[in-house]
C-alpha cells in the first residue's frame, strides 16, 4: 500500500513539474513578443511626442520671429549706444554734437556772407560815378558780407591816397579771413578727437576682456564678448562721428576758399574803380 501511495505521489510530482516547465517555456516564448510590443508602442509614442514637441518648438520659433518687432534706425542707434557702454560712448557723442553745432553755425554765417559779387561791383561803380565816395559807402553800408566791409574800409580812406587804400584793403581782408575761419580749429579738433576716444574705448574694452579671462581662467566667447563689444562699438561710433564732421569741415573750407577768392578779386576791382574815378574826377 505504501509503495502505491509513494508511486502516485512521485507521478503527481513529475506531472506538476512538467506542467510547470511547459508553462514556464510558454511564458518565456511569449514574453519577448509582449516586450517588443511594449517597446514598439513606447517608441511610437516617444516619436509622436518628439515630433509634436519639434513642431511646437518650430511654431514657437516662427511665432517669435514673427512677433519680434523690427527696430528703426534711431532705436537701433540707441540700443547700440547702450550696449557700447555710455561711459565711453558719451564723449564721442559730445564731440559729434559740438562739431555739428559749430558746423551749422559756420555754414549759416558763410551763406549769409555770400553775395552776388558782380552785381555789388556794378552798384558801387554806379554810385562812384553818380554820387562819389559817400554814395559808394552807403551802398557798402547797406550790404552784408566781408566784401562790402572791405570796400567800406577802403572807401573810408579814399582821401589819404590810393596806397593807403590798398594797404587798408589788404589789412582788413586778413581780418575778414580770420572771421571766416573762426571755429575751424575746434572743428578739426573734434574730428581728430572722436576716433581717438573710440580707440581709447577699444583699448579699455580689451583690457576688461583680458582681465575677465584671467579671472575665469579660461577663454570662451561669453567671457570676452562684453569687452569686445565695447571695443568695437566705441570704435565704430568714433569713426562715424569723424566721417560726418569731416564732410562738414571740407564743405566749410571750400566755402571759405571761394569767399577769399571773391574778396581778392573784388579788392583789385575796387582799386581799379577808384583809380578810374580819380582819373574821371
Amino acid at each position: 500500500m505504501k509503495k502505491v501511495i509513494s508511486s502516485l505521489a512521485f507521478a503527481a510530482a513529475l506531472t506538476f513539474g512538467f506542467t510547470g516547465a511547459v508553462y514556464a517555456q510558454t511564458d518565456d516564448v511569449e514574453a519577448p513578443d509582449s516586450t517588443e510590443m511594449v517597446d514598439d508602442s513606447t517608441a511610437e509614442e516617444a516619436g509622436n511626442e518628439a515630433s509634436e514637441a519639434a513642431s511646437q518648438v518650430t511654431d514657437g520659433d516662427d511665432k517669435a520671429v514673427e512677433e519680434e518687432p523690427e527696430l528703426g534706425i534711431i532705436a537701433t542707434i540707441k540700443q547700440k549706444f547702450i550696449q557700447g557702454d555710455p561711459v565711453w560712448m558719451s564723449p564721442v557723442l559730445i564731440c559729434l554734437i559740438l562739431g555739428l553745432a559749430l558746423s551749422i553755425e559756420r555754414i549759416v554765417y558763410l551763406n549769409l556772407s555770400t553775395i552776388n559779387t558782380k552785381r555789388f561791383l556794378d552798384e558801387v561803380e554806379t554810385a562812384l560815378k553818380n554820387g562819389g565816395v559817400d554814395a559808394a559807402k552807403d551802398v557798402c553800408r547797406n550790404t552784408r558780407g566781408p566784401i562790402a566791409s572791405i570796400f567800406y574800409q577802403g572807401l573810408d580812406r579814399a582821401d589819404e591816397g590810393i596806397d593807403v587804400v590798398e594797404k587798408s584793403v589788404v589789412s582788413y581782408g586778413g581780418v575778414q579771413m580770420g572771421l571766416l575761419e573762426k571755429g575751424l580749429s575746434w572743428l578739426s579738433l573734434f574730428i581728430a578727437l572722436a576716433p581717438m576716444l573710440g580707440f581709447l574705448g577699444t583699448v579699455i574694452g580689451m583690457i576688461f576682456a583680458f582681465d575677465q579671462i584671467v579671472k575665469d581662467g579660461q577663454v570662451s566667447p561669453i567671457t570676452v564678448a562684453g569687452g569686445i563689444q565695447v571695443s568695437l562699438l566705441t570704435t565704430v561710433f568714433g569713426l562715424i562721428a569723424a566721417i560726418v564732421l569731416q564732410v562738414f569741415y571740407n564743405y566749410i573750407v571750400s566755402k571759405v576758399d571761394g569767399l577769399v577768392n571773391d574778396m581778392e578779386d573784388a579788392s583789385i576791382s575796387l582799386i581799379d574803380m577808384m583809380l578810374k574815378h580819380k582819373a574821371n574826377a
